[in-house]
């Protein structure tokens, strides 16, 4: 069983006809056969879209009209900053059950408007801000580099999207490989948390050890290990290895995701380091030492 995507998977794309939608189609297309089935414009319906390898897909005026026509049960939003909170909640009006933001930078009221909506809905966001979900050989959405994955056992879920790649490509290195990677993203209001994934991967049975990689700001990691050690004491956990990035940011300070504010005393990495810690998750030192240190994580957990 894989995380949210797999190979039955029918994506449209929201933002196709643009620079960014079109390159990461193409990447995706390429990648296993992902079934890319068509993207959204709203003065475009009735077109084609043809890639640079010959590709064809039909272009729907509404996401609506999409997901009848081709079935589709998941969409990735390419659609900039200033449009890509109504075109999440559309992709949400026309039931669509995964959706995947990748667009940095969407007003944190239109947010917050999307998150009212997402609440009263079946759908599920990913992002925004996030460079989405692949399951290795299966289904690719959004910008991750599919040649550093390999099908394996661990999963990856992260709010850095940089950080994300480097969890894969040092578990591909030691032969581990990953069910399934999910970026949630960074910024402060967004959709799908660290508690919703770990719930998955704990529940998947390919996946045998979980990578968490947090950043300062926020209380998703501390809440994230809390839910972890609840869980264990049902006995219910998997050998986890972590990684907070922002360790020497200045309290105050926005590093990177807009999300990433220490403020109050809350958020800062000790804090969150030493929670991550008290759950059982091995804590990298570095960014460089995840796959290393998950491997430790597996040789050194008893059930």
């Amino acid at each position: 069983m894989s995380i949210l995507v797999n190979k039955d998977t029918k994506v449209l794309v929201q933002g196709l006809t643009g620079k960014t939608g079109t390159f990461h189609t193409e990447q995706a297309l390429a990648y296993h056969g992902t079934q890319m089935v068509g993207g959204i414009h709203p003065k475009k319906g009735g077109t084609t879209w043809t890639g640079q390898g010959g590709e064809e897909l039909p272009i729907f005026a509404s996401v609506a009209e999409g997901k009848e026509r081709t079935g589709a049960n998941a969409s990735v939003v390419y659609v900039p900053p200033a449009g890509a909170g109504a075109a999440i909640i559309e992709a949400i009006e026309a039931e669509i059950p995964l959706i995947v933001c990748i667009t940095e930078g969407i007003p944190v009221m239109d947010m917050v408007k999307v998150k009212a909506r997402l609440e009263k809905s079946n759908s599920r966001l990913l992002g925004p801000n996030c460079p989405g979900v692949l399951t290795p050989n299966e289904c690719k959405i959004g910008i991750m580099p599919g040649n550093i994955f390999k099908k394996g056992s661990v999963g990856v879920v992260s709010r850095s999207g940089t950080l994300t790649y480097e969890a894969v490509f040092q578990t591909t290195n030691e032969g581990l490989g990953q069910s399934t990677a999910v970026g949630i993203g960074g910024d402060p209001v967004k959709g799908t948390e660290f508690i919703d994934m770990l719930e998955m991967f704990l529940a998947d049975d390919e996946t045998e050890s979980i990578i968490m990689i947090g950043e300062i700001g926020g209380s998703a990691e501390e809440e994230a290990a809390q839910f972890l050690k609840d869980e264990a004491k049902k006995g219910r956990r998997k050998p986890m290895a972590g990684f907070i990035a922002g360790r020497t940011a200045p309290p105050g300070r926005t590093m990177g995701h807009a999300g990433a504010v220490i403020s109050g005393g809350k958020g800062g990495a000790e804090d969150k380091i030493a929670a991550m810690e008290e759950a059982g998750i091995k804590v990298s030192p570095s960014p460089a030492r995840l796959g290393t240190t998950l491997v430790e994580a597996i040789k050194d957990f008893r059930p």
